[in-house]
């Protein structure tokens, strides 16, 4: 197991508790050592703070996943925002935890991800001639690379994996902001139009149809 954390304290306390819990660790302290170490190295959960030492803990989720490395991640920060978690949970990382925690709740996360099947690849998803990859957070229209905000992603993402159905605006806040939806927000509808004019507009298409007093649906045949 590996813990990547610059505050010597809190990585001596979890390093501790791991060794006595039964596992072998190894602790780094920045981000270069801890993209290095991953790569280079099998471990069975990595325990990373988000705010270490450049590059930080998301930029290090996102390295190491581009470079097909799946091991299962479980992330610490000292912030409680739904921004960071999302942040987090967007960079690749599998669980979030917020500091200060109880020791015996790190324990059990790390339990739990080492009882889950060996993580793979997440699948290139695939729309007519719009491509999505989930593992190096690109999107191409034919061979055209489409840069996109994370959330711009995580918005397309969603419509692609169901691709064919009519999401609600309810469904698309709870699934690609994480909070509930209080019937006047139009963040979905901001965000549904600066996906239009990067992935339709641009390539003359109209894939992402409004279904009027019902959602938004990305058409397959369009």
């Amino acid at each position: 197991m590996l813990v990547v954390e610059d505050d010597p304290a809190m990585a001596a306390m979890v390093g501790r508790g791991l060794r006595r819990a039964g596992y072998a660790v190894d602790v780094v302290a920045t981000g270069a050592d801890a993209v290095w170490t991953i790569v280079e190295t099998d471990f069975d959960v990595v325990i990373l703070d988000a705010m270490i030492p450049a590059p930080d803990g998301f930029e290090v989720c996102r390295q190491v996943r581009e470079r097909d490395r799946w091991v299962p991640v479980l992330m610490l920060t000292a912030r409680d925002g739904v921004h960071d978690k999302v942040r987090g949970l967007d960079a690749g990382a599998d669980d979030y935890l917020t500091k200060p925690f109880a020791f015996d709740e790190l324990l059990a996360r790390v339990r739990a991800l080492t009882r889950r099947e060996p993580a793979q690849r997440p699948a290139v998803l695939r729309v007519g001639d719009l491509t999505l990859d989930p593992a190096s957070r690109s999107v191409r229209r034919g061979a055209t690379p489409i840069p996109l905000s994370a959330k711009e992603f995580a918005l397309l993402q969603e419509l692609m994996r169901r691709a064919g159905e009519t999401l609600t605006r309810t469904y698309l806040i709870e699934h690609v902001w994480d909070f509930a939806y209080d019937g006047g927000s139009n963040v979905v509808d901001v965000y549904v139009r600066y996906l239009r004019d990067k992935v339709d507009r641009p390539f003359d298409r109209d894939t992402i149809r409004t279904i009027r007093g019902a959602g938004y649906r990305l058409d397959p045949q369009a």
